[in-house]
Parts: structure tokens; sequence; C-alpha cells
């Protein structure tokens, strides 16, 4: 009996026993799960928190790269036109030295133009000045030499020049036309135009002078031609060098109102000019223009 007693207390206070270490390290174990817990919660707030970050990032990442794109486009567009600048300034440069060069020509051309104007001028002071000496004070009534624009203008009046009503020349013209002759054949590089002009009176064609000539026109005309052919065929005058021409009633130099303002306009113009061939060589040579 107390044997089985003893065994019942052994067996009971062993129970206790292991009731009370099991109690213990379901606290520990209580204790230690609400740590864990604890712990986690907290990753898995840092967790929570480092996606937010990461997130973020990316945003940040994708927006970078959109500013890279962005930027190299604005490089690559600065960089095509910092090449079309090189290539203007360039281009720029060339032109530049090209203008220079044509200003340079049109210097020299406009300095030639000046020369040869000065020695036209020359040419033209001289031979008046010689045509002038050689003319008489009864001559130079009825002869006038002008230099008009660098053109030598010798006006003869039609009553010294022409028999009365007529366009054939008169004896006394002779002496005034082989002056006016040695001038032209003295300066060669002239031509000269021989042109005549009348009054507005109608031409009398009753006359038998006039009978074959229509108008003024007509009597202009001859008596140029009739100038001509006697530079030509009494006085030598080079035949290629001379042109005849009329103006008739069309060309005055005053009012018709009055017989001295008639007598006036009715005149034959010789008309000494630089021969045109010489300006189209000038023109030929002109620089060309910048295109």
């Amino acid at each position: 009996m107390k044997k089985n007693l003893l065994i019942v207390s052994l067996v009971a206070g062993c129970f206790m026993v292991s009731s009370c270490v099991s109690k213990k390290d379901l606290e520990n174990c209580q204790l230690e799960n609400k740590e864990l817990t604890n712990k986690y919660q907290e990753t898995q707030g840092k967790l929570s928190d480092a996606n937010s970050e990461l997130a973020a990032s990316k945003v940040r990442v994708t927006s970078l790269e959109e500013q890279l794109a962005q930027t190299k486009s604005a490089y690559e567009a600065l960089q095509s036109s910092l090449d079309k600048s090189l290539t203007a300034s360039n281009q720029t440069t060339v032109n530049i030295s090209k203008l220079v060069d044509q200003i340079n020509e049109s210097n020299q051309y406009i300095r030639h133009l000046v020369e040869v104007k000065s020695k036209s001028d020359s040419l033209n002071l001289i031979l008046t000045n010689n045509l002038t000496r050689s003319l008489s004070k009864e001559e130079l009534k009825e002869v006038d030499v002008q230099v008009l624009k660098g053109v030598v203008y010798i006006s003869l009046a039609d009553n010294m020049l022409y028999k009365s009503g007529s366009y054939e020349i008169n004896d006394r013209a002779a002496e005034t036309l082989s002056k006016i002759a040695k001038i032209i054949k003295d300066y060669k590089d002239y031509d000269v135009l021989i042109e005549g002009n009348t009054d507005n009176v109608p031409v009398n064609t009753s006359s038998a002078a006039m009978k074959n000539i229509r108008n003024n026109w007509d009597l202009s005309c001859l008596r140029a031609s009739s100038v001509v052919q006697a530079l030509i065929n009494q006085y030598g005058v080079e035949p290629k060098r001379l042109t005849a021409g009329g103006r008739g009633e069309f060309n005055p130099v005053t009012s018709n109102d009055t017989e001295v303002g008639k007598q006036r306009n009715r005149r034959t113009q010789i008309i000494i000019t630089p021969k045109l061939d010489q300006f189209m060589d000038l023109i030929d040579k002109a620089p060309e223009s910048a295109e």
C-alpha cells in the first residue's frame, strides 16, 4: 500500500514538474514569436518602403532616359546646325573673296573708263581748238562748234553750204569743208554723222531744183548726202567713216515763229563721235556681275 502511494506521488510530482517546464517554454516561445512577428512586420514595412523607392527610382530613370533622348536629339540638331553654319561660313568666305576680286576688277574697269573718258575729252578739246583756229572770223559767223556729252557738233548754216533753194553744195563752202575734212582725216578713231535739218516751211515743189523732192525729209537727207559725197570725192575722207541722215523739220533748236528762228533751224550738223566698236570693246571688257 505504501509502495503504491509512493509511486503515485512520484508520478504526480513528475507530472507537476513537466507541467511547469512546458508552461515556461511556451511563454518563451510566445515571446520569441512576438519578437519575430514584430521583426517581420518591421521588415515588411521596410520592404514596402524599398518597393516604393524602387518604383520612384524607375520613374526617375524613365524620366532621365527621356531627357537623355531629348538632349541627344537637341545635340544632333545643334551639330547639324553647326555643320551647316560652318559650310555657310566657308561659302561666305569664298563669296566674300570673289566679291573682293570683282570689286577690284570693277575698280580697274572704272579707272580704265575714266582714263578713256579723259582721253576722249582731251582729244575733243584739241579737235575743237584746232578746227576753230583754222576757221576765219567770217567762217565762224556761220559755223558753230560745240562739245556736248563727249560728242563734237559742227553746225553749218544752210545759206553758206547750199545754193539757194537747192541741196547742191555752194562754191563758197569749199574752203570751210576742206578744213573740216582735214580735221576728220587727222582724227581717224572717230566716226562722222552728217545730219540735215530744215525749218517747218513746206518744200516748193514747183521749183525746178525741188521737183523730185516730196517734203522736208527728202530735202534734209539729200543735203546731208551732198556733204558726205563732197567730203569723199573732193577731200578724200574714208567713206566707211561717214553716215548721212536727215531729220527734216523735227529737230529744231529754236522756234520757227520768226525768220531768225527758221534760219537757225535750217542747218547741217557734222557730228564727230568715237567709233562705236570702241564702246562695244569697253562693254565686252566689263567685269561680270556676281551671281
